[in-house]
């Protein structure tokens, strides 16, 4: 595999259409972003910076990011180690406050709940999230900690 990926998008503020930036609560934040050959996806501004609450913001996406990351990277080690998923959820939280100065994520918190077949070594399917944590892609490329607190079951 290379040890080089190069990602590629086009981001356009659709917000103009709404008017210029005349004041800060003139304009609207509305953008989309595209990926070729992949769904277009439209955002805005988290609410408290008068965007649409019923758009992604970059917090959503970024926390999604991690959450996606976490999940595949755990997906890959269960198969790898003999762990059969049969089911994954997360519901995932990320704080923004300020810190040194600077409106920031500080956290991300995991929870993810995974069911396993019956007969599986839990306290290993539990252990590999800690594993998969270390190898995401995204979790290694934050400035703030992903941390998780996985279940395992079975099903």
């Amino acid at each position: 595999m290379p040890q080089e990926h190069l990602f590629q998008s086009q981001l356009t503020w659709t917000g103009a259409s709404a008017g210029p930036t005349e004041t800060y609560r003139s304009y609207s934040r509305e953008y989309q972003v595209e990926v070729d050959g992949k769904v277009t996806l439209t955002g805005s501004a988290a609410p408290p910076y008068l965007g649409d609450p019923a758009l992604h913001n970059p917090e959503d996406l970024l926390l999604a990011a991690v959450a996606a990351c976490h999940l595949l990277s755990y997906l890959a080690l269960a198969a790898r180690n003999g762990i059969q998923v049969t089911h994954y959820t997360d519901q995932s939280t990320a704080t923004m406050k300020i810190k040194d100065g600077k409106m920031r994520i500080v956290e991300a918190v995991l929870r993810p709940k995974v069911t396993v077949v019956k007969g599986t070594d839990i306290d290993k399917a539990e252990r590999l999230h800690q594993l998969a944590n270390q190898e995401c892609f995204i979790a290694n490329s934050v400035n703030f900690p992903v941390m998780h607190y996985p279940e395992v079951v079975e099903g």
